[in-house]
This record gives structure tokens, C-alpha cells and sequence, in this order.
């Protein structure tokens, strides 16, 4: 068996390297340098860490990072991966990357977005670096974060023209991205921690306190969503930490719930790769939620899931995917795929492969059509592990009865130049409170608004 190794040399340089193996657990008996800085396609390809440990080797010592199974499959015409069971296990995979070119998010190309009749985008705030997610007040205070910068921005529409007229820095905390709004406090996660803080009259917020502090590491997916349940506790997606692995810590790749005041936490659900967008739905009360499908299964694979979120489900990651699929290179530990099939919880939809939902709410508004209430909306950041992408719009989730029938485009159109270029990558939801949904744009530094202004 061959893996790819990740390792430093003595000037602080990751260099890359092919390791061959009898196992997965064997000494690296041999290794051959390929290249200096890998090309960045295949180290996203590869660079999905499975195991960390230290391999003895004849010529040096380091410590690797071992990618085995799929992965290094991927990288690789042709494999066949074995896992220790009474069958092998064989598959061959073609996998792309493609990511569009930026370019400007001008008023000329924000004009010709596809919404549905009656509908219009403008632009609510520009200039905002790279906006993440966004929470609004019952007084309209409309808050974002920016884990890029680590911010908090405050935005203000005093003259209600459907454009922020002031903006102001708030908070400031490495890595912070998860926000939540609940009775006077704003509640902000950075990787590892949770702070509370009270907001002022004026829009400020008083001292950050602490009230979470040992959150799992981040890994490949560090960014922390934060929302309120109806029964009042605090719900915390925590992603994994890899593409597909068997996690160490419990914690990585749930959602978590606590009490307001950070105590009593504990797992509401597990096996979920990345479920950073989710909500209950006005009338059921029940909890749904968008997780990303794992990556280098192929173009077309895994397919996003839209999940019912239930207290102490197993939805599958990173052994079992859609409807019963069997993940090659990850086995169950101690039972087979089909054990594993029995105690897996079943996407309700599933929607294009890589499309990366971000966010998904409710709309609770009063502004849109009536048809409009009870239905969700995700943001689809947009594809980077396909030939063609897709994504880079919101979509709607129609429901009935409470339950959902269909996703279909709200906002699209971001896509220019026979899909080789795109203006914007949406990630935040909110509802603004004259019942308008604002939209965060990371790619051009945006917050759209999209209101109904009337017609058929």
C-alpha cells in the first residue's frame, strides 16, 4: 500500500512524500520524495488526515501526516483499497478541481440575478472584507461576523431605504464565526470557545465572557454555527475534523446542545460531517439541518443531505452516505456496513454534490407571499471538487405539511462566463425585520437584500 506523507524539513518547509506500506498500522519501509510544494489540487486531494502518528523510517525522523483509504486513492489512477475484513474492497474514482475566477460584483451584474416575479437583490452593505454569518435584532441592529478578520460589525439602516448608513466593529476574537441572538445577549463562537456578552442600547456589546472553553479542535472544518432552539438551548454544529476518518474525539462531527450558560453539554446528534446550517420549523417544531457531503467520491457524489435533526441519531459519516451507500474506505469499526445501515438515520433530500450549504433558515416573515411561510432557504457556497460547479446561490426548500418536497433556485445567476467565473458566494442568512432576507457574500464582501415588491 502506498501513502502520502506530510512532513517538515529542517528549514520549515512542508515537503511531500510517497511512503509504501504493508498496512495501515506497518512501518514505512520506503519513501520517495515527489515534489517540493505539492500542486494544490492534489493536496486537497490527499491532505485529508486520517491517522497521525509517528513512523519509524531508516534515513530520517518526522512526523507524517498518514492519508490512506480514499484519498490517497483518489491520487492515484487506479487502486484497490483493503480493509481488514472477509472481502475486499474495490473502487476507482475520477475527481476534479475547479474553482471560478472572482470578478467584481458590480450593479450591472447584481441587476441580472434570476429571482422569482415580484422579486428584487440589492446590495444592503459592501465593502465588508469577507462576511460570514449574520443575525439580525428585533430593533433591526443587523450583526456579522468575519472569521477572517476575527470581527463583529454592527450594521444600521436608520432611514429604512433598504441600505446599512453606518457600520461599526463591535468584537473582536481570533477565528470568530458562529453568532446567536437570545433575551439582550449576543452569543459569539470562535473554535474552541463560546462568549456571551450583553448588547447595549447603542448597539454595543459589553465584556465577552467565556462560557465554553474547550470545544474540539477544528481541523479541516473549524467554523462554529450557533443557534437557539424553541425549548430554549443552545445548539452548536461542531464539524470533522477530515474529509472521512474515524474521529477521536467524540465531539467532532455533531451537533452539540447546552444550556444557555454553556453547562450541562451534551451530544444531540452525531455523524455528521458538517451541518452548519440549521432550524426548526415554525409550526413542527422539528429540527432540520444541510450537511456536506464528503469529497473525491466523483463528481456527482456524496450529494448534500437535508436531514431531520433527532436527539441521539447516527446520520452515517463517515461509513454510511444518501440512502444506504457505503463509504470504501472507511469501514464500521467492530460491525459490517449493513450493522452500520440499521443504525443510520437517512437523509429526507439530497441535492447536487459539492454544492456546500452554509447556512438554512425558516422564513418567519411577513413580507414574501403567503406560500413563502414554512419554507426554508440555504445558501449554496459553491463547488470546488468538480469539473462543473455548482452551488454559488440560495435555494428554496418548498414544504408541505411540514415536511420538504423540493429544493429550487431563489437566487441564482452568479455564475458568468460559461460558469468559468462568479461574482458571489453566499454564506449567512437572516430575516430583516421588515420580513426582507439578507445575505452574506464572502467572496465580494456583500450582504444582499432580497424583498418582494410585488407582481405575479
Amino acid at each position: 500500500m502506498f501513502a502520502w506523507l506530510a512532513f517538515k524539513n529542517k528549514a520549515g518547509q512542508k515537503t511531500w512524500a510517497l511512503g509504501n506500506t504493508s498496512s495501515a498500522e506497518a512501518p514505512i519501509t520506503k519513501v520517495t520524495r515527489k515534489t517540493g510544494a505539492m500542486d494544490h489540487g492534489v493536496a486537497e486531494c490527499v491532505a485529508r488526515v486520517l491517522t497521525t502518528r509517528t513512523f519509524p523510517m531508516k534515513t530520517t525522523t518526522f512526523r507524517p501526516v498518514y492519508v490512506h483509504g480514499l484519498a490517497a486513492l483518489l491520487c492515484t489512477p487506479t487502486a484497490l483499497a483493503q480493509v481488514d475484513d472477509s472481502k475486499p474492497i474495490s473502487a476507482t474514482v475520477k475527481g476534479h478541481v475547479f474553482k471560478p475566477a472572482r470578478v467584481e460584483a458590480t450593479d450591472e451584474r447584481v441587476s441580472q440575478l434570476k429571482v422569482p416575479a415580484g422579486f428584487e437583490v440589492t446590495k444592503f452593505a459592501e465593502g465588508l472584507n469577507k462576511p460570514r454569518m449574520i443575525s439580525v435584532t428585533d430593533a433591526g441592529l443587523v450583526y456579522i461576523t468575519d472569521r477572517d478578520e476575527g470581527t463583529v460589525t454592527l450594521l444600521r439602516d436608520a432611514d429604512s431605504d433598504g441600505k446599512a448608513d453606518d457600520r461599526q466593529q463591535v468584537a473582536q476574537k481570533d477565528q470568530l464565526h458562529g453568532i446567536a441572538i437570545k433575551d439582550r445577549q449576543i452569543y459569539l463562537a470562535t473554535v474552541n470557545k463560546i462568549f456571551v456578552a450583553d448588547l447595549k442600547k447603542d448597539g454595543t456589546l459589553g465584556e465577552l465572557k467565556p462560557i465554553i472553553t474547550d470545544l474540539p479542535d477544528g481541523g479541516q472544518h473549524g467554523n462554529r454555527t450557533l443557534k437557539f432552539g424553541p425549548d430554549g438551548q443552545l445548539y452548536i454544529s461542531i464539524g470533522s475534523t477530515c474529509n472521512a476518518c474515524a474521529e477521536t474525539n467524540e465531539e467532532n462531527a455533531t451537533i452539540l446542545k447546552a444550556k444557555p450558560d454553556g453547562s450541562s453539554r451534551t451530544i444531540f446528534a452525531k455523524g455528521l460531517r458538517n451541518t452548519l446550517g440549521f432550524d426548526w420549523h415554525p409550526e413542527t417544531g422539528q429540527m432540520w439541518g444541510m450537511d456536506h457531503g464528503i469529497d473525491w467520491l466523483g463528481d456527482e457524489e456524496q450529494r448534500e443531505e437535508l436531514n431531520m435533526l433527532e436527539s441521539g441519531a447516527d446520520y452515517g459519516w463517515p461509513y454510511i452516505y444518501g440512502e444506504g451507500k457505503e463509504n470504501p474506505a472507511d469501514q464500521p469499526p467492530k460491525m459490517s456496513y449493513e450493522a452500520y445501515k440499521q443504525k443510520t438515520k437517512y437523509p429526507v433530500l439530497t441535492y447536487e454534490a459539492h454544492s456546500a450549504g452554509l447556512d438554512m433558515i425558516f422564513y418567519r416573515g411577513e413580507q414574501f407571499p403567503k406560500e413563502y411561510q414554512g419554507d426554508a432557504f440555504v445558501a449554496m457556497h459553491g463547488s470546488w471538487n468538480r469539473q462543473n460547479p455548482v452551488g454559488y446561490k440560495v435555494v428554496r426548500i418548498r414544504y408541505e405539511n411540514g415536511q420538504p418536497k423540493q429544493f429550487e433556485d431563489f437566487v441564482s445567476g452568479f455564475l458568468l462566463e460559461d460558469e468559468k467565473a462568479q461574482f458571489g458566494r453566499v454564506v449567512g442568512l437572516a430575516t430583516y425585520t421588515d420580513g426582507s432576507l439578507l445575505v452574506t457574500d464572502d467572496s465580494n464582501g456583500l450582504v444582499y437584500r432580497v424583498a418582494y415588491v410585488g407582481g405575479s
